[in-house]
């Protein structure tokens, strides 16, 4: 059985696939992993985001079902799918830095307060920051610290750090999701006790 399976057409491993021999999404992978994968990494520059990918394309592929081996070649729907999930992977990736931008465009708050209570309450914002912000890896808290603290741009820290801009920003990202979890795990912590 295993001999057929692996000298076996597309069709029929898909025919096998769709009658829950998972057997065939393997040999299916092992022809066409390599395919989706490069094409993914030329998209996407990371290999991670590649990887991510290539294994998001084949498991969407065997729940779906949506592949009709008479309308086309399985790498072409393969190229196209692949393809596809890159560019929303791209667009995605630019709101996310759009969002940043504005973000790091603004000018920081004013940190003044008006009565006893706001001083007090701006006083415990500040501190429950400096604790969250030293749970970040070191770069990404320096990173975040030279940009939002001293106001450098992500392409001087870049040149400061001797790093790649791309990952100063993938680093600046990081960091704000990470702070933004842990911001809202410490509110939360407050709001129960």
């Amino acid at each position: 059985m295993a001999r057929f399976t692996e000298n076996a057409s597309d069709a029929e491993l898909i025919e096998r696939l769709r009658s829950g021999h998972q057997d065939a999404l393997r040999l299916l992978y092992q022809r066409y992993s390599s395919l989706v994968y490069t094409i993914a990494l030329k998209m996407l520059n990371s290999t991670s985001e590649a990887e991510d990918l290539t294994q998001d394309v084949f498991l969407n592929f065997w729940k779906q079902e949506k592949f009709d081996p008479n309308r086309a070649a399985l790498s072409t729907y393969l190229c196209v799918i692949t393809r596809s999930r890159a560019l929303n992977r791209i667009k995605h990736r630019g709101s996310q830095q759009r969002s940043l931008e504005k973000l790091q465009a603004m000018p920081p708050p004013e940190l003044t307060a008006s009565t006893p209570l706001e001083n007090a309450s701006l006083e415990e914002q500040q501190q429950a920051l400096k604790r969250v912000m030293a749970e970040l890896p070191d770069q990404q808290r320096r990173i975040l610290e030279m940009n939002f603290y001293q106001g450098v741009s992500q392409s001087n820290i870049a040149q400061q750090l001797d790093l790649p801009l791309g990952t100063v920003k993938t680093n600046a990202r990081q960091g704000l999701i990470t702070l933004r979890r842990l911001l809202n795990g410490a509110v939360e912590r407050v709001e129960t006790t």
